[in-house]
């Protein structure tokens, strides 16, 4: 069987999975739980001067069957004693002494960040997790997100924590920044073991219509929160692409935002992250998502040939370009497989108002047809479809020509002025204005079929 274990930065744990610094890590009795249940590691939820939470914390965004598409919140970091917390975390290490216990910490002075990083090394904390991320409150006080804003403070207190620490030392980074590379390199100029990222989005998930105030409502009124949850992980995966790509970050980075399944965590890996925490899928649904987490990891890596976790830590980077090194010779058609087609045509309205006008109706049946001269390879029907590979994306390129953007300005074969003939859609077809007039309100409904002449491609195409 495939190796899970992974040692981050000097953090061992016996897999990638750590719970992140949230609600679910709250208690130790709930990281015990977690970790009896078969969880890797937990960064215990930020630990500071005890904070005081409003009431009516949580608010999501749904998406039609799908609960917490998306997931807000507006809590602050423990209510909770430190000492009750340092205390809890001893006696998890007692009980789990080869799991991950890391501390996040979150204070303002110098000497308040030099006792509590003491005291979480003293409670037998593993490591330490710099919360520089929380948007929301904490923010409000030059904490949080407020630091994570600003490289150069962040600089100075990793320096400050980095005076007093005997264990490894994680930053994480807000996503509430044009540039999160700036912090990550900050981070490293401090002296930090490694990095974790993303923390929650600043948000306002939606708003009552009714009360006139955001979701979650305190008393008739509300706030901006912390946004994660599924919805997140393209953003999550982005910006850490870009830290592990930066030659000036070279950190080892702790993957967070929207891991829900062992998919989710293998593309976190996959762009550079040798563990991943998550925060969201376990307050949905629970600590046992970890037996479906692991046990796909280790099928995964079965069928991939993969001893270890660092066997494809970042083995997508490569692949990821900047545009203008894409492969422009590249060409990929659609092709809808008529055996597997429902007849729904959702593919033909996605493409008639929102694409490029290559799908077409016939008569006497319902399956759509690809004008496949006016076919950009945009996609779209593909995603739309909701049959798995009904409509497949065929390459017609060979294989053998490659030019790119960056290669096409350097040899002055690029348009340089509005009406340039080397428009990439100079010559493809588009419809006259004046033909969409009347068509919406004769769009073919569930269950009849279109009755109209067949108009074969030259004929549309010279019309």
């Amino acid at each position: 069987m495939p190796d899970l274990s992974i040692n981050f930065a000097g953090i061992k744990s016996p897999n990638p999975f750590w719970l992140a610094s949230a609600p679910p890590t709250n208690s130790g009795y709930q990281v015990m739980k977690a970790f009896d249940a078969g969880w890797g590691g937990a960064v215990w939820k930020t630990l500071g001067v005890p904070v005081v939470n409003v009431s009516s914390r949580y608010g999501s965004v749904n998406y039609r069957d799908k609960r917490m598409m998306g997931f807000n919140n507006i809590e602050l970091i423990s209510d909770r004693p430190l000492s009750d917390n340092l205390r809890e975390i001893e006696e998890v290490k007692k009980r789990f002494p080869n799991h991950a216990v890391i501390a996040s910490l979150m204070v303002q002075s110098r000497q308040e960040w030099h006792d509590i990083v003491r005291q979480s090394q003293e409670a037998g904390a593993d490591g330490i997790e710099l919360n520089f991320g929380c948007p929301h409150g904490m923010c409000e006080r030059g904490m949080g997100s407020a630091v994570g804003q600003e490289p150069e403070v962040l600089q100075t207190i990793v320096e400050w924590v980095m005076e007093v620490a005997k264990i490894p030392v994680i930053v994480k980074l807000t996503p509430n920044i044009s540039d999160i590379t700036e912090p990550a390199m900050a981070a490293r100029r401090g002296g930090a073991d490694a990095i974790s990222l993303i923390n929650t989005i600043q948000s306002i998930v939606g708003v009552d219509l009714d009360l006139f105030a955001p979701y979650p409502i305190v008393d008739g009124k509300g706030s901006n929160g912390g946004y994660c949850g599924p919805a997140v992980k393209p953003i999550a995966l982005n910006m850490l692409k870009n830290c592990a790509q930066h030659p000036d970050v070279r950190l080892p980075i702790s993957g967070i935002g929207g891991i829900e399944t062992w998919r989710d965590a293998v593309e976190h890996i996959l762009l550079g992250a040798s563990s991943v925490q998550v925060c969201t899928a376990a307050m949905h649904y629970g600590f046992g998502i970890i037996r479906e987490m692991t046990s796909g990891l280790e099928q995964y890596m079965v069928d991939k040939g993969f001893n270890t976790i660092y066997d494809f830590v970042g083995k997508a980077l490569p692949n990821v370009l900047h545009w203008e090194d894409l492969n422009m010779k590249y060409k990929v058609t659609a092709n809808i497989h008529e055996e597997k087609c429902i007849g729904c045509q959702l593919c033909y309205t996605a493409c008639e108002d929102g694409a490029h006008q290559a799908i077409k109706l016939n008569a006497g049946t319902r399956v759509p047809e690809i004008i496949e001269a006016n076919c950009v390879g945009c996609n779209l029907c593909s995603l739309v479809c909701p049959v798995e590979d009904c409509i497949t994306m065929d390459r017609k390129d060979d294989g053998t020509a490659h030019v790119t953007w960056k290669e096409r300005t350097e040899a002055n074969d690029i348009p340089t002025e509005f009406n340039d003939e080397k428009a990439g859609g100079r010559h493809h077809w588009v419809p006259e204005p004046a033909a969409a007039l009347g068509k919406e309100k004769h769009k073919t409904l569930p269950g009849k079929a279109r009755q109209f002449e067949k108009v074969t491609v030259t004929q549309e195409v010279t019309e």
